[in-house]
């Protein structure tokens, strides 16, 4: 018989890449997940992991195994929400939502409201995350729906772990300060934008990382003015007059100071997806929360 917790770590030194990453996920410590993953071959009669320079890898025999421990857990994901439609007449029991902080405004928190007036038994947890930790959070088991943006190093369509659908597209839109001169102009692209001072966000964040790859794209690199982490610091500079940024049209701006949204002729956009384990999604209550969701985002004006 398999040990479906020793599948677990040696799908967590799969995603992780490394057993000392794998076991802090795992609120483990490193030699007791090695140990799981020596005892989950002694099982089987197979070594599942060998060194590779300082660090190890999966044999071929840990692969194959890998492959199995996927379609596992895709089926007991199906025996839970079975088990939970079985036994529960409606939704009910906690959902644990996770999303980029646009997705949080525009999006789960709406979610979130409908789900507890409809169903009063599901309790909403929502929970902020870039993208790589959104997913890392998904496989862990740690929330089960995740809405994020697609992101060149996130996970393929072909990902055994996670089953995703894309939901809305959302363009990026000119933010600049009322008397700027591109304020409302028509036909501005993003080669106007060329000599202007930027707002862009923090090293190592989503937001930088796809304006500066939509400005690469257009054959330029913006001149940075500016560094910050916050929706409302980036109008705020805006709104002053201190430059100009790229803000998605999802993205809730504070009243004051006064900013205006310029829509370009060449708008760039970006995908919001949806993301969960695979096989849980006939849960009732995330079932239920991915109807919801496809409503709120129907209704969005875009």
């Amino acid at each position: 018989m398999i040990d479906l917790r020793r599948l677990r770590v040696l799908r967590a030194v799969a995603y992780h890449g490394t057993v000392t990453a794998a076991a802090h996920a795992l609120y483990m410590t490193p030699s007791a997940a090695s140990q799981q993953i020596r005892a989950l071959g002694r099982d089987l009669g197979v070594t599942l992991l060998e060194p590779h320079g300082r660090r190890v890898r999966l044999t071929a025999a840990g692969r194959s195994l890998l492959a199995h421990a996927d379609t596992i857990t895709e089926q007991w994901q199906h025996a839970e929400a079975d088990l939970a439609a079985a036994n529960a007449s409606m939704p009910a029991g906690e959902l644990r939502l996770c999303g980029i902080t646009t997705a949080i405004s525009a999006l789960l928190a709406p979610v979130g409201e409908r789900l507890r007036r409809q169903w009063p038994s599901v309790t909403v947890q929502i929970r902020e995350a870039e993208p790589p930790e959104c997913f890392d959070l998904l496989f862990a088991e740690v929330v089960d729906l995740v809405v994020t943006m697609a992101t060149p190093d996130g996970p393929p369509a072909t990902d055994t772990r996670f089953s995703q659908q894309p939901l809305l597209d959302d363009p990026y839109d000119l933010l600049t300060a009322p008397d700027h001169p591109l304020a409302g102009r028509t036909g501005t692209t993003l080669a106007d934008l060329t000599a202007e001072p930027w707002i862009l966000g923090m090293p190592g964040t989503s937001y930088r990382r796809t304006i500066l790859a939509l400005t690469n794209t257009a054959g330029f690199t913006p001149t940075i003015g500016h560094e910050v982490l916050e929706w409302t610091a980036v109008a705020t500079l805006a709104g002053h007059g201190l430059g100009i940024a790229l803000l998605p049209r999802l993205a809730r701006l504070p009243a004051e100071p006064p900013v205006v949204r310029t829509p370009l002729s060449d708008a760039p956009s970006r995908r919001l997806l949806t993301f969960i384990r695979r096989g849980s999604r006939d849960r009732p209550a995330l079932a239920a929360a991915l109807g919801t969701l496809d409503e709120v985002a129907a209704g969005l004006d875009q």
